[in-house]
């Protein structure tokens, strides 16, 4: 037989077992879309003293759990439950408002509870339920993702990157972490189980058993990722998507991060530069010297952390971590000052105030698992890096942000994701040539310095959707109904589904 032959041969062959081949049956979810949501009183939902006050504080307030499955192509196998908050609409309604705070990881339950009162006088509580969920992994919902004690939390033992700040990571420790993780948290199917796509699908079985033809949605931050890829896989289901502080849906992981560090590092400089003007700014008068000045603070604490009263250590990633917590909004730079200066005098409790507020540890010491889920979360949505390149990106953060540089190179990164017992199933670029999507609403800050305003710019392009350009120095703005040029915008846009002219920005 010639080649030519051979090859022709083999080509037929494929094509009859094409023909032969039986189309993929889709799993039957008929049940899981049918089921009934049974609202009652939010006791027992909350996972910190601080969800649970804020879950009693209004007598409105509902609480339920929404069953889907734990892998969908499995409908019949494990399942999750989803938790959810409802404030209920004011006046006459017109639907559910699905909202997601970020990270990934972040409690949307707590979300709805806080918009309740931040939107109470505005025309988004009047008209709609606000709906918060804990995605799958998160909070409420179960199984959750946990990986770590309280008391490893506290002892700063709980870290899942090593990208900035002094930690390492061999390709033991990395291993063991998935390990633990995926021990408990309910088994390796948990952890292959948590991905954007999966919170996507989540979302149109809780649209559908709530009760409305189309989507209305609020996403933030990560929450903005989650939108883009429900308006991909279920565009025919949308009414309107408020998408604030984007991340750029055609963006790569390492250029993602190296943007986000850059953000961090302007936000610093310009800290520092507010600072100056102060006699007594711990990081001096001279703003080009200022991360000269920081790593001189902190660097000392990667041998000789703050032990404070309590017990508690601030060593140089607390420290660090707790001023990137702070970079996120202006009006928190006053704070991450005086805990600068404090350092100086030997006392740390200022920072770490920061960093509970901003990773929601209660008094008594319990932890959310924001970190666990948002790691987890992450290893499922975004590009692995070699070992080598894990190196490569922490040199290039530490360039571009200095501030991170805890003064011992960038050896021994390394992904923790290395071991994940799935491979991602995001998809990067993603959100690409959708059809068939009405008109969302980005919001995008022009000194946002955890999602950068150009991420906005592009995800607003990709989706053609409208762009708000919003002057100021923080991440997200719309849930605070703090900016009444924003709240206006918002309102018309989820109420009566008006866009705001072109040309239109608003200032912080």
């Amino acid at each position: 037989m010639s080649r030519r032959t051979a090859g022709v041969t083999v080509a037929v062959t494929a094509l009859v077992l094409a023909g032969c081949a039986q189309p993929r049956t889709e799993p039957d979810l008929s049940s899981v879309h049918d089921q009934d949501v049974a609202f009652e009183s939010c006791d027992g939902y909350a996972v910190t003293s601080a969800d649970a006050t804020a879950f009693a504080a209004d007598p409105t307030f509902e609480c339920a759990r929404v069953t889907v499955p734990l892998d969908y192509d499995d409908p019949d196998g494990r399942t999750v439950q989803i938790a959810l908050l409802k404030a209920p609409a004011r006046g006459e309604r017109i639907g559910s408002l699905l909202l997601n705070p970020g990270g990934p990881g972040g409690p949307g339950m707590s979300m709805a509870a806080a918009g309740a009162t931040t939107l109470a006088d505005s025309r988004v509580t009047e008209h709609f339920d606000l709906i918060g969920f804990d995605p799958r992994g998160v909070g409420a919902s179960t199984p959750a993702i946990d990986c770590f004690t309280d008391a490893e939390n506290d002892a700063g033992e709980a870290y899942t990157t090593v990208l900035t700040g002094s930690r390492t990571l061999t390709e033991d420790d990395s291993r063991r972490l998935v390990e633990r993780c995926a021990e408990r948290s309910g088994g390796d199917d948990v952890l292959s189980a948590v991905g954007t796509r999966d919170a996507a699908r989540d979302m149109d079985i809780l649209r559908e058993v709530l009760g409305d033809e189309k989507l209305s949605y609020l996403g933030q931050s990560y929450g903005t990722r989650l939108g883009a890829v429900y308006a991909e896989m279920f565009p025919q289901n949308v009414r309107a998507m408020v998408l604030d502080g984007a991340i750029d849906p055609a963006q790569s992981t390492a250029d993602r991060r190296v943007d986000q560090f850059t953000g961090f590092q302007r936000s610093f400089d310009e800290m520092a530069a507010s600072c100056a003007a102060s006699p007594d700014c711990p990081l001096g008068p001279d703003p080009s010297r200022a991360v000269e000045r920081f790593q001189d603070i902190v660097r000392p604490l990667v041998e000789n952390p703050i032990v404070t009263e309590s017990g508690r250590r601030l060593d140089f990633d607390a420290a660090y971590g707790a001023v990137v917590a702070g970079l996120y909004d202006s009006t928190v730079w006053p704070v991450i000052i005086r805990g600068i200066a404090e350092v100086t005098a030997g006392q740390g409790d200022t920072l770490l105030k920061i960093l509970d507020v901003f990773g929601g540890r209660d008094e008594d010491g319990t932890h959310p698992n924001f970190s666990e889920a948002l790691y987890a979360v992450n290893c499922m949505d975004e590009d692995r890096n070699t070992p080598e390149e894990e190196v490569e990106l922490k040199r290039r953060i530490q360039e571009i942000a200095p501030f991170t540089d805890a003064g011992l190179g960038p050896e021994g990164a390394r992904d923790p994701c290395e071991f994940w017992p799935a491979e991602p199933t995001l998809g990067i670029p993603y959100a690409q040539d959708v059809e068939g999507v009405p008109d969302t609403l980005t919001i995008s800050i022009t000194g946002d310095p955890s999602t950068p305003y150009e991420g906005g710019v592009n995800l607003a392009d990709t989706l053609g959707g409208t762009l708000l350009p919003v002057d100021g120095e923080q991440h997200t703005v719309a849930i605070s109904g703090a900016n009444a040029c924003v709240n206006d915008i918002v309102a018309d846009y989820l109420v009566e589904l008006a866009t705001p002219e072109a040309g239109t920005r608003c200032t912080l």
